[in-house]
């Protein structure tokens, strides 16, 4: 069976955002290039319709994709109120030995963005650091070799 995928309220709003304009500034364009491209006659040599139907391709899977993930997806709300656990839609400051606290945004996978601050739960960050408490010492396994990461606060 597949892992869940969770979204936050934050992700949902830009794949809509997403999905919207794909549905329809893109799709409208699209159209008209195609429209263009079969006045120029003989399809079968006609390199602008080859291509536009090949966007056109990329365009509806990326449509069908969105749309999937928003009927599927667990959308986790943010709460108010103090956090006692990381979870998905939590901010977790974090340190590891000799090195400046960090903060993470707690993601699911389809909206991470290490540079961003945002890690998925997946992550081998976040596989550590899910359901932990503020105070606890969690080791992940990173690519680049075993860390220590002290929870300091989560919001």
């Amino acid at each position: 069976m597949p892992e869940k995928t969770y979204l936050t309220a934050e992700g949902e709003a830009k794949i809509k955002a997403e999905l919207e304009n794909l549905r329809g500034p893109q799709r409208e364009a699209l159209a008209k290039r195609l429209r263009s491209a079969i006045q120029m006659g003989d399809l079968s040599e006609n390199a602008d319709y080859h291509k536009a139907k090949e966007d056109q391709g990329f365009l509806e899977g990326r449509i069908q994709e969105l749309e999937f993930l928003l009927r599927s997806a667990t959308i986790v709300e943010a709460t108010s109120g103090p956090k006692n656990m990381v979870a998905v839609g939590t901010h977790v400051t974090v340190q590891e030995s000799g090195f400046d606290p960090e903060v993470f945004y707690m993601v699911g996978a389809k909206e991470a963005d290490p540079r961003a601050g945002k890690i998925s739960h997946e992550s081998p960050i976040g596989r550590a650091l899910m359901d932990r408490k503020p105070g606890e010492t969690v080791e992940a396994e990173t690519p680049g070799g075993k860390i220590r990461l002290k929870i300091l606060k989560i919001e």
